[in-house]
């Protein structure tokens, strides 16, 4: 660990009764032991502000006001500005009232705020949620288009012939694709 001198919880005012030296002076002062704690603190405040920083893009690109969002959820407006700001992590519950309110996946918020573990190889259904940059009813429309081609492959697809162990599936680059018909 790192040893360093121990800083006084006491500003330097309330000791002497002198003036205090400018705040940033005292907060580069490392105190031994407490590098574990203020990592779980920054690592606590980083997914705050993460999740956040998520639900407040995901209700400026709905175009819905706080005070809107607050209406919808039944979660307060300082509570929701607080969550945006990074300053509070909401619950699972309250999460779940703002992914209803901002008409989104509440199993991405809990990802985003680290509740539950992201999934590698993620789906396209889940890209298309989480896409940042779309807009709610760009992100509806193409959610729409993509379930009716999902949908429609599923019910006109043959099934697959049982594949001997250990054979590959056809990828694209391997797959013998039928020339063009020319019209």
């Amino acid at each position: 660990m790192v040893t360093s001198r121990k800083a006084s919880a006491k500003p330097a005012s309330k000791q002497s009764g002198k003036p205090s030296a400018p705040a940033t002076a005292s907060k580069e002062v490392a105190v031994a032991g407490d590098e574990d704690a203020s990592a779980i603190e920054r690592m606590v405040g980083h997914a705050a502000q993460d999740i956040g920083s998520f639900i407040r893009a995901q209700r400026e690109s709905a175009e819905v006001s706080l005070r809107q969002l607050a209406e919808r959820t039944g979660v307060s407006n300082p509570y929701l500005s607080q969550i945006e700001r990074g300053l509070r992590k909401p619950s699972a519950e309250v999460l779940a009232q703002i992914a209803n309110g901002l008409r989104v996946s509440a199993e991405v918020l809990y990802m985003r705020a680290g509740i539950l573990e992201e999934r590698t190889g993620g789906s396209t259904r889940d890209a298309l949620v989480m896409a940042m940059e779309l807009t709610e009813k760009q992100r509806s429309a193409l959610l729409e288009v993509y379930d009716a081609f999902t949908s429609a492959n599923g019910a006109n697809a043959a099934p697959e012939e049982p594949k001997p162990e250990g054979a590959k599936k056809p990828t694209a680059s391997t797959a013998k694709v039928p020339p063009p018909s020319g019209n």
